[in-house]
């Protein structure tokens, strides 16, 4: 079929919007529906897009119910008794999921393919902006909005390269065939889908199955993953102390971080982190290291590129940072996993060593809250206060017994409080805090923006 117009079903995610504005691009026409507005589907709208919240035929627009020219598109998030999606489906329309499409979009180019439980969303950036900074340039899905370009769209006419963010939920990232896939963490997660950790890791197992014969596999050292990887495709290791990628000579203070890349060639000396906080040494490194493989990455590239990289929002990004050494400050951070939550807090702590930590976190889904709660309580026992928020549901629906109650009971910090998110703003406003990190991958982040606003005033 030659498509003219693609109907989203769950456009707002942000994997969908990506690949609406990739269609937008090319010339096509794009309508979609989600559940509730948000400024993603805003800047959609403006770009072009006709989006409706309304779950019915009638908010389908009359043009894009016709099965010889409309392509459709759909999220897994989405339910299956959404009313636009079982009428396309019982209308014979092509329908497929997102990470079909994609794959079948990235599967001319040479794919950099960024996998993991977490890191894939700021180790796909970093190798984004490396390629987009140079005269190589990529087109790049990404999983968040990148600072600078305010787009996780890019977009090359002519480079060989594509950076993807591989999504395992879901399986999604078994549509795609990396030329070079990195994996940066298999710790267990959405074991609604999975089951066990044993399934979650054999998913990953798969995925590096899908490396292209002449490819190569870049994997976080100690990892309980055990690739199966075709013959040809080269594996290599990274991490922050040992691997084939490394850093050396990490320098860290007066608000920067510098370290000398390591590669099995030789040394990058001085990279200068542009969000400089611990964590995105591993995740600077990941990147690096997809990039030296394609051959292009040259040292003065590397250094540019490293220190001019803008971060991506909702990941580490600073929204309050007042000078002094008494001045507040607001981080927001996505972290949604036991592990990415304690990473997070362990780097405020490196970057505030002395001062008082206040995390508000965010739970995100009943499934991941019951399955985590208390790896989740002891990752926010590391800070001085703690204030815990409703669960943010997103596609589930309640599980008796299941609230942020669970985790809150376990954390072993006494200055512990639970709230919704609506008294989240005031609650803070009366609140003494020093550094606050909020947390989560629901929808914290638009109440921070008003806190920081009520501060400022």
């Amino acid at each position: 079929m030659e498509a003219k117009r693609v109907y989203f079903v769950g456009i707002g995610g942000i994997g969908m919007a990506a690949l609406a504005r990739y269609y937008m691009s090319q010339g096509l026409s794009v309508a979609g529906y989600d559940r509730t507005p948000s400024p993603l589907t805003a800047d959609l709208e403006r770009e072009g897009a006709v989006i409706s919240y309304e779950d019915s035929l009638e908010a389908v627009p009359e043009e894009y119910r016709n099965q010889d020219t409309t392509l459709v598109v759909y999220t897994p998030a989405v339910p299956s008794t959404n009313i636009p999606l079982s009428y396309f489906r019982n209308g014979n329309f092509e329908i497929h999921k997102r990470a079909y499409v994609l794959g079948q979009v990235t599967r001319n180019t040479l794919g950099l393919c960024f996998a993991g439980t977490h890191g894939k969303t700021t180790t796909s950036s970093m190798a984004a902006h490396i390629l987009s900074s140079s005269k190589v340039g990529c087109t790049a899905f990404l999983g968040g909005i990148l600072k600078g370009y305010n787009s996780n769209l890019m977009l090359s006419a002519t480079s060989p390269y594509s950076v993807i963010e591989a999504d395992e939920y879901d399986r999604s990232f078994h549509q795609l065939t990396p030329y070079i896939a990195v994996v940066t963490s298999t710790d267990p997660d959405h074991l609604d889908i999975y089951g066990t950790e044993e399934a979650y890791l054999e998913s990953f197992a798969h995925f590096t199955e899908l490396i292209r014969p002449n490819g190569a596999l870049v994997m976080h050292t100690g990892l309980k993953l055990r690739p199966r990887v075709a013959e040809g495709v080269r594996i290599y290791t990274f991490s922050r102390n040992e691997g084939d990628f490394h850093a050396d000579n990490i320098r860290v203070g007066n608000g920067t971080i510098i370290f000398d890349f390591v590669h099995p060639e030789g040394v990058i000396a001085d990279i200068e982190l542009g969000v400089p906080v611990d964590v995105n040494i591993d995740n600077a490194l990941a990147s690096l290291a997809a990039v030296w493989l394609t051959g292009t990455l040259s040292p003065e590239q590397a250094r540019t590129a490293m220190k001019s990289y803008p971060g991506v929002e909702r990941r580490f990004e600073f929204h309050l940072k007042e000078e002094g050494p008494q001045g507040r400050v607001v981080i927001d951070d996505y972290a949604h996993h036991p592990d990415e939550l304690t990473r997070s807090i362990s780097s405020v702590r490196a970057l505030y060593p002395d001062r008082k930590l206040t995390v508000a976190f965010q739970p995100h889904l009943y499934s991941r809250t019951r399955d985590f709660a208390p790896q989740f309580a002891s990752a926010l026992s590391q800070a001085d206060e703690v204030v815990l928020i409703d669960i943010y549901p997103a596609r589930e629906e309640p599980i008796a017994g299941v609230t942020s109650k669970i985790i809150f009971d376990e954390v072993k910090v006494e200055d512990k409080i639970m709230i919704c998110k609506e008294d989240f703003v005031d609650t803070m406003k009366n609140r003494n805090f020093e550094i606050l990190l909020t947390a989560g991958a629901g929808d914290l982040n638009r109440y921070v923006a008003v806190l920081v606003e009520n501060l400022r005033n």
